[in-house]
């Protein structure tokens, strides 16, 4: 004779039978999730279909365009300079990605390992910055580009943005996050401060150097108020600026064009994104050490 199974043990087909409750949790979530993706790419959507009317097309008929072209972006190039405004705002956004990822880098390292006098009160300063916005210190960065004769230039661009406050602290984060043993079993075997930092640390923080690198190259890319500040001739100008005086100019009053060069504008983010998803997707503190 067999005993009674419990009768607080649940067989195996009650243990696999759905719940209502989950069931409608999980459609409320996927329901949410597609919401958030139609606001929030909902106006690239269209900003990209309209880019594709032509010219004789209504913008606001209908949602798909009934004669797709490429025209428009061959108008746009051919309305101002827009290789050279590209140009000019990739040097200024390569700039902007070496330098933060070399200088956050080894801050970063700085703040989380080395012990020196003074580091806390560092990075209190440091921490404390950020509560400041760019309105509040662009007249005296202003003036300090101007004392270095730096006034419309690309490095006078540059230059405020070297390295950020928020990615240093990003680095920071990241090399704290990274085991204490592998730093001591490189001492042991005779690696010295630098040979840690570029051997051990770094590699340790792909996930970090990638959101750095995201997050520079946008802020450079997509920046418009300060190039503003700076730039004064034409022949400088970023690409925002740029698409600035074109949806400005009294000879071109065409949404299909501002649609297209907003487009042109946005690829290369998109581009850097897709090819860095996958560190930028790992996160700060993952990363180990290879041998």
């Amino acid at each position: 004779m067999t005993a009674p199974a419990p009768s607080g043990r649940r067989t195996v087909s009650e243990g696999r039978r759905p719940r209502p409750q989950a069931a409608f949790g999980l459609a409320g979530r996927y329901l949410a999730l597609c919401l958030m993706l139609v606001v929030m790419l909902g106006p690239i959507v269209w900003q990209f279909l309209t880019s594709l009317r032509g010219r004789g097309e209504n913008v606001y008929d209908g949602v798909l365009p009934s004669r797709p072209t490429l025209g428009n972006y061959a108008r746009v190039a051919e309305s101002f300079p827009l290789f050279q405004y590209v140009g000019n705002t990739l040097t200024v956004a390569v700039l902007a990605v070496v330098s933060n990822c070399v200088f956050a880098a080894m801050g970063g390292y700085a703040l989380s390992r080395a012990d020196w006098r003074g580091r806390k009160a560092v990075f209190t300063v440091l921490v404390a910055t950020l509560m400041f916005p760019f309105e509040a210190v662009m007249i005296s960065m202003f003036l300090t580009v101007r004392s270095m004769g730096l006034v419309d230039t690309l490095i006078g661009v540059w230059l405020p943005g070297a390295v950020s406050v928020l990615n240093l602290l990003i680095m920071r984060a990241a090399f704290l996050a990274v085991p204490g043993e592998l730093e001591e079993a490189a001492v042991l075997d005779g690696a010295n401060e630098w040979q840690r930092f570029t051997r051990v640390f770094v590699p340790s923080a792909k996930g970090a150097l990638a959101v750095v690198c995201i997050t520079s190259f946008m802020g450079a890319w997509d920046d418009f108020l300060w190039p503003l500040i700076v730039l004064s001739s034409s022949d400088n100008y970023t690409l925002q600026l740029g698409l600035k005086t074109l949806a400005g100019a009294t000879t071109v009053n065409d949404q299909r064009l501002i649609a297209a060069g907003a487009i042109a504008a946005l690829a290369p983010m998109m581009l850097l994104f897709f090819a860095l998803q996958r560190f930028f997707f790992r996160g700060v503190g993952e990363g180990a050490l290879k041998t």
